[in-house]
């Protein structure tokens, strides 16, 4: 089978559209950090729907997959790093399950692609119901299998000027705009409806620019000293029973040099040891942090011995509140958070009993979580209240917006970067973490292991960031933000109304449009 699968491939690829589809979704790389060249984004789809022109249903799909091959091929190459250094296969096995992962997400853009000719009168692809039924295709690839909604198209506009439409229509509604955009320059370069296509780019910029001087939140007049602990431990020695104190001994050491911070953030699982073999140490950095007017908050597992479960999680130790005059740690302290979007492999194996025995890869430490709760408290810490999301939850917007309360200061994100080396992965994890910041107009707090640990403020923007592989510790004043963005108060129905109400308006025009009425109309006498 999977041998009949790569001939077919092989075969796909000798055509010259395939190939100029590839390297189309191949160079959307660049659009997204480290490259950041955001304009590709709308220039390389508007390139790739010309060879898109006339395909019936059968080659809809076929460029729609190939073109996710390339992009997600090139995008997510990062994943490759953590399967060929810690997974213990062979490298043409890792490539092969790189393959079938990479061919499994080019499925939803050949859905949206294969809809968009499915639905027209000559079964021939409309690039005008592409952008609804991309939409479409994109939420079905954030909720299927637990959703894996990375490279969506519009983070990579975080810095570019569609970034005025964040706090109102989130980085779904970019995506959006985004393939309109596309559509508006193929119609121009074929020189159709040259007027229409010209108005909407005008009023897209128009709209930029007035959503540009628009002010959604407004500052406190409140700061917070904020400290983020990069320890720069190597995933290799992470759980070693005999780095498991130097490890912990090290966060310990960095933070007492920075107990003037009102709030200290240690990244995922930086306490490398069951929270309930771990009390002694934890019981002295909630008193040291308590003695020095400070708060610690960090990543540790924890074990339920009555339902044997794991939770990957977040504790507080230290001042819950300014006025505390010891620590408010205790073993099952509600004042904790654990994760909801476990990764799959990583932090839980389906189908255990058959994949566990085949290789380390579905063996890794930890890979065995249960899920906390999809709605969370916010984690208190100094009075303040902090939205926890630990890896890449904090590419699910909707859960961050079920758990935003007219309280939330701040999000912290936690990660673990280290399984991914010197990739462009942990970029676009930070890249993604700026985009909510911009959507939800709170400040975003990012501590991880080796890197990127960076702070930015409710616009998106990095105002501090320290270097990958470095053992440090980044200082920051934050500046406190109120209100709330349109976004973050109705965005997470523009999945479902944006499609209907395009998908309404395509298919009202279709239906009184003159050609159409012509074709309808009696014959004449």
């Amino acid at each position: 089978m999977l041998k009949r699968f790569g001939r077919r491939l092989s075969a796909n690829l000798k055509n010259k559209t395939n190939w100029l589809s590839f390297l189309a979704g191949l160079s959307l790389v660049l659009a997204y950090a480290p490259f950041s060249l955001w304009y590709l984004a709308i220039i390389i789809p508007a390139l790739w729907l010309r060879l898109m022109a006339g395909q019936d249903t059968r080659n809809s799909a076929k460029q729609g997959f190939i073109f996710g091959l390339g992009w997600f091929t090139a995008g997510i190459s990062w994943v490759h790093v953590s399967i060929d250094q810690f997974g213990g296969l062979p490298l043409a096995v890792s490539l092969l399950l790189m393959l079938l992962l990479c061919s499994y997400l080019a499925l939803y853009p050949a859905l949206s692609c294969y809809l968009s000719a499915r639905f027209t009168r000559k079964r021939q692809f409309s690039p005008w119901l592409l952008p609804p039924f991309w939409l479409i295709a994109e939420y079905l690839r954030g909720v299927m299998l637990t959703g894996f909604p990375w490279l969506s198209l519009g983070y990579s506009q975080i810095d570019g000027p569609l970034s005025a439409f964040v706090p109102v229509i989130g980085e779904t509604g970019i995506t959006f705009v985004m393939l309109c955009l596309s559509i508006a320059l193929l119609q121009l370069s074929r020189k159709k409806q040259i007027k229409r296509h010209l108005a909407l780019l005008g009023a897209v910029a128009l709209a930029g620019f007035a959503l540009h001087q628009q002010t959604w939140v407004t500052p406190t007049g409140k700061s917070v000293k904020i400290a983020l602990v990069q320890a720069n431990i190597k995933q290799e020695l992470k759980w070693l029973p005999e780095h498991e104190w130097p490890s912990m001994l090290k966060f310990l050491d960095l933070t007492r040099i920075n107990y003037d911070a009102d709030i200290i953030i240690w990244p995922e699982s930086a306490v490398p040891a069951i929270e309930t073999t771990a009390q002694d140490f934890l019981e002295v950095a909630n008193q040291g942090a308590a003695l020095n007017n400070s708060t610690i908050i960090t990543g540790i597992i924890n074990y339920n011995f009555e339902a044997r479960t794991y939770f990957n999680s977040l504790i507080v130790l230290g001042k819950k509140h300014p006025d505390d005059e010891q620590g408010s740690y205790y073993y099952n302290s509600p004042n904790r958070y654990y994760k909801h979007h476990l990764l799959p492999i990583g932090e839980f194996v389906p189908f255990q009993e058959w994949l566990r025995p085949l290789a380390p890869l579905f063996n890794l430490p930890m890979s065995s979580f249960s899920r906390g709760g999809y709605v969370q408290p916010n984690l208190v810490a100094q009075g303040l209240d902090l939205l926890p999301l630990i890896c890449f939850e904090i590419a699910f917007p909707h859960q961050l917006a079920a758990n935003l309360t007219r309280d939330t200061d701040m999000i912290l994100t936690v990660s673990n970067d280290a399984w991914f080396g010197d990739s462009h992965g942990p970029h676009q994890h930070l890249e993604i973490a700026r985009m909510r910041a911009l959507e939800f107009g709170r400040p975003v707090l990012r501590s991880t292991n080796n890197g990127i640990t960076a702070i930015a403020d409710h616009t998106g923007k990095i105002t501090s960031r320290i270097p990958q592989f470095e053992e440090a510790v980044l200082r920051d004043e934050v500046k406190l933000q109120q209100g709330f963005t349109p976004y973050s108060q109705w965005g997470r129905y523009l999945q479902y109304l944006l499609p209907l109400l395009s998908l309404l308006i395509y298919f009202g025009f279709s239906k009184f449009s003159p050609q159409r009425q012509e074709k309808l109309a009696p014959p004449a006498a």
